[in-house]
């Protein structure tokens, strides 16, 4: 499996735009700012995220970008999909492969099969809010509940 900048920027807006959940919309200049994704290219990313429904966009002088939804309920396996598409899709039968032994092929792709719902259910584990609750552990600026 290969993330590709697509991938990373795309997960790296909406982190910024989850860190910043409830105080209004973000311009996508100060994203690129703080995150170091050339604005043009995330301005790209956030109309992808924007029609997955993602995020939502408010045009004038006071818009910008915000998350669609609370950052409890979006998972990393949601970003990556939509940016990236299927992770390690299913290849169909390659053409160009033709063995004797087809319960190799039956054996290798199950192996493919497994790593990939690996793959997803970790990605759907972690939320966005998990991300920034680590980043405040990170920074020592850890909630105590009562």
């Amino acid at each position: 499996m290969r993330i590709s900048s697509k991938g990373d920027y795309g997960l790296r807006a909406l982190f910024d735009l989850a860190q910043r959940y409830g105080e209004g919309p973000v311009q996508s200049e100060e994203i690129a700012i703080r995150q170091g994704i050339p604005v043009n290219y995330l301005n790209q990313l956030l109309i992808t995220m924007r029609r997955a429904g993602l995020i939502e966009s408010l045009r004038g002088p006071q818009g910008g970008h915000m998350l669609a939804r609370s950052p409890e309920t979006i998972t990393l396996r949601d970003a990556i999909i939509v940016l990236e598409g299927p992770l390690l899709p299913a290849e169909a039968s390659r053409e160009d492969l033709v063995p004797t032994e087809p319960d190799d092929d039956t054996l290798i792709d199950a192996v493919w099969d497994d790593l990939r719902g690996q793959i997803e259910q970790i990605l759907a584990q972690i939320t966005l809010d998990d991300l920034c609750q680590r980043k405040r552990q990170q920074r020592g600026d850890v909630m105590y509940y009562i």
